[in-house]
């Protein structure tokens, strides 16, 4: 029965006192690591809560979501409508084109027709 060891109230401790300080410096700092480290998370926690909150509220700004879709509409109208411009335009230089060759043409044809009347009428100018 000897190598049993009763604990009670009355059980005395003889521990050193270097020892005794180091063990309650450890539960000191570890105690206030842990508040510390809690303190730390739950402002973290709450600076995420109130930023998804600040984006939500401002992806639910409607009115300004409704101004930009219209403008978004308007410059899709403007640029159809220069689109149809340049598309006419394109077809107007493509007419030009064969007008300019075909004038050419009729004009080398007129002088053709010149030199040939000088010729039977057998003027030289």
């Amino acid at each position: 029965m000897k190598d049993q060891i009763s604990v009670s109230d009355k059980t005395k401790l003889n521990i050193p006192i270097a020892n005794f300080i180091v063990i309650v410096t450890f539960i000191i700092s570890a105690v206030l690591g842990f508040s510390n480290l809690q303190n730390r998370i739950t402002s973290l926690e709450t600076q995420d809560q109130l930023m998804s909150s600040d984006l939500l509220k401002k992806a639910e700004q409607t009115p300004k979501n409704l101004e930009i879709y219209m403008l978004i509409e308007h410059n899709a109208k403007i640029i159809a409508k220069h689109q149809e411009l340049l598309d006419k335009n394109i077809h107007s230089q493509v007419m030009i084109n064969n007008i300019e060759k075909s004038l050419e043409k009729a004009q080398e044809n007129i002088e053709y027709l010149k030199n040939l009347t000088r010729k039977l009428n057998g003027n030289s100018n």
